[in-house]
């Protein structure tokens, strides 16, 4: 059970530290961050293990790249910037990720060990990546290089 409070008490520590160190921006994220963490918890009735919220974490960071490539065709390089800022803070809650290389090594060899053969095995393949690579491989790198293996590339 300690084990799984780590991560929460880690951006807990932070945000205090960041609090004292007048640190208006990274703490209005790490707030958004906690926020999002305790709705959560409080949608689900659950305590929330390391793994979920790694989960809840890639995805605060898709959303500000979804706003990045809304706002830099727009010119709103202000927001570009804020948005940029809000990714580096959250990536340091993130673990150490795998290259892509180790992706697409790590897919190939899940693709032979299940027998797949084409884009009809995807779901099937994704779901064994998902499980395996969980939160040290970022889903959308995992998702093309499933797609390149499948094509038999």
């Amino acid at each position: 059970m300690i084990a799984a409070m780590g991560l929460k008490d880690r951006i807990q520590e932070d945000m205090k530290a960041a609090m004292r160190a007048r640190q208006s921006e990274r703490l209005g994220t790490i707030r958004l961050l906690l926020a999002a963490l305790k709705q959560r918890e409080v949608d689900e009735r659950v305590e929330l293990d390391d793994q979920a919220i790694v989960g809840i974490v890639d995805k605060l960071i898709k959303q500000r790249k979804d706003s990045i490539a809304a706002f830099e065709p727009a010119g709103r390089s202000d927001l570009v910037a804020r948005e940029a800022a809000e990714i580096q803070v959250l990536e340091a809650y993130l673990p150490q990720r795998l290259s892509p290389a180790q992706v697409a090594d790590a897919v190939r060899a899940l693709v032979a060990e299940l027998g797949a053969t084409g884009p009809g095995d995807m779901g099937r393949v994704m779901q064994a990546a998902k499980a395996r690579l969980g939160s040290s491989a970022e889903m959308a790198a995992v998702s093309a290089a499933v797609k390149q293996a499948l094509a038999g590339r």
